[in-house]
């Protein structure tokens, strides 16, 4: 087994050894690499204490990331290398982090703390490849098992549980049964996780090529933080439209996307969940009227409470409330649209559209011309220089009040109406037949 490791991490791994200590590329970069994929960031690990390691590296700068538990940064030319000691972690008192650390001079402790065997590989390049607990193995048939006794390792750290399930979805593995059982079983230890850290975790396993199958296999693990999902579970629609229950519609929905945006993907999933509290039944079946505006109010509380900045929120919610809503594929209806979305959510609303009616009853999951159509409009407006707000609109307020006009409410109602007659085309974004027809209105109301 042969990695190609970057000169930065040979620099940081001959600097370690010059100075008597061993040391490793260690974890997800050992993983990554075994993949052929490219890693995100290097990790090091090493038999030099942390102020051994400050001392190794002392003409260069470092940041004391964790020195509590043996991690310090190495800024090495421009790049940063994580270097922590090998190490044994002490009790968990918080499922989260361990009271206490004891330094090793083994990497064989280092290794046998790790949660997933996959994450459990060290390598040096003439040392070659130390895997202890068969990560190799489990990489080549693609499983995701834990280090040890999976319910201990999810006892010291919940957010191990979440984690294990977003591996699975984004290298698209299987879970070994243990493991998989112990998730279940432990799944409330989500419960004690914070929420910001549960969010980067949930926002990467919904980005992962095996998303759909991990949502439909831990369903119950995702509605420990997504009560409201979880209601959407075997919630059946009872409509012509829909063969599959609410929560399996949003997860094959989310089967289709072609993007890993994760508002994108977001909204996909969360598109419907104001369903169950809207459901109503007759003699005709199943009735879902206004699932969209109640879905706005869950999302927006969901989204609060794990923490996702305005921006994301904003959009997840535009793209929630218009979901269903029919789009005309109209120079107007699209240009209506572009004053209250961006550009980047317009072609976000067509993607959740697409994969919602592609997940409907299969009778009913021919794609809208619309869907294609609009971005199109979109394009063409642009490169016109189309007038869609009042910054661009040829006649301001200034000149209002040269006609004559205080300001006030009044000013701006007609300065409006003079954009929308601009936007329906009913009149030429053109300053002299701006002003003519201001002045006809304002002599109207004299």
């Amino acid at each position: 087994m042969n990695i190609a490791l970057p000169s930065v991490v040979l620099s940081a791994l001959d600097r370690l050894e010059q100075a008597g200590f061993e040391a490793f590329a260690v974890g997800g970069c050992v993983r990554d690499s075994m993949l052929g994929r490219t890693p995100n960031d290097w990790d090091i690990t090493t038999s030099a204490r942390p102020e051994e390691t400050a001392a190794v590296f002392a003409d260069l700068r470092t940041v004391e990331t964790g020195i509590k538990h043996g991690t310090l940064t190495v800024i090495v030319d421009g790049e940063p290398l994580e270097i922590t000691t090998y190490r044994s972690d002490g009790e968990y008192a918080d499922n989260r982090h361990p009271v206490s650390v004891t330094f090793s001079s083994h990497v064989e402790d280092d290794l046998s703390r790790r949660d997933f065997t996959v994450n459990a590989m060290a390598y040096h390049p003439a040392r070659g490849l130390v895997d202890l607990f068969g990560g190799r193995r489990d990489l080549e048939r693609g499983m995701i098992a834990c280090v040890g006794d999976p319910v201990t390792r999810f006892e010291e750290d919940g957010l191990r549980i979440l984690r294990a399930i977003r591996f699975a979805a984004v290298l698209d593995f299987e879970i070994d049964p243990i493991t998989a059982e112990a998730i279940h079983h432990c799944r409330k230890l989500l419960q004690n996780i914070a929420a910001e850290r549960i969010r980067e975790e949930f926002c990467k396993l919904i980005c992962g090529k095996g998303a759909e199958r991990i949502l439909r296999e831990y369903h119950d693990v995702v509605s420990v933080f997504l009560p409201e999902l979880g209601a959407c579970v075997g919630f059946a629609q009872n409509t012509k439209y829909h063969a599959f229950d609410v929560y399996e519609h949003s997860i094959r929905a989310l089967g289709f996307c072609q993007n890993d945006d994760p508002i994108t993907r977001l909204s996909i999933l969360l598109h419907d969940i104001g369903k169950p509290q809207c459901y109503t039944e007759d003699e005709n079946g199943g009735h879902l009227k206004g699932h969209a505006q109640i879905g706005v109010s869950l999302t927006e509380k969901l989204m609060h409470a794990l923490r996702f900045d305005n921006a994301t929120t904003a959009a997840v919610l535009q793209l929630v409330e218009l979901h269903d809503r029919p789009i005309a594929a109209e120079t107007k209806a699209v240009k209506r649209l572009m004053q209250k979305m961006s550009d980047e959510n317009i072609l976000r609303l067509m993607e959740v559209k697409r994969c919602d009616r592609l997940a409907h009853a299969p009778a009913f999951t021919a794609l809208p011309w619309e869907l294609e159509a609009i971005p199109r409009l979109v394009e063409e407006i642009r490169a016109a220089d189309a007038c869609l707000s009042l910054k661009t609109l040829r006649i301001s307020g200034k000149d209002l009040m040269a006609l004559g006009m205080s300001a006030g409410k009044e000013l701006g109602v007609l300065l409006s109406a003079l954009l929308d007659d601009v936007i329906e085309e009913r009149l030429p974004n053109d300053r002299q037949t701006l002003l003519a027809a201001a002045k006809e209105r304002i002599s109207r109301k004299a």
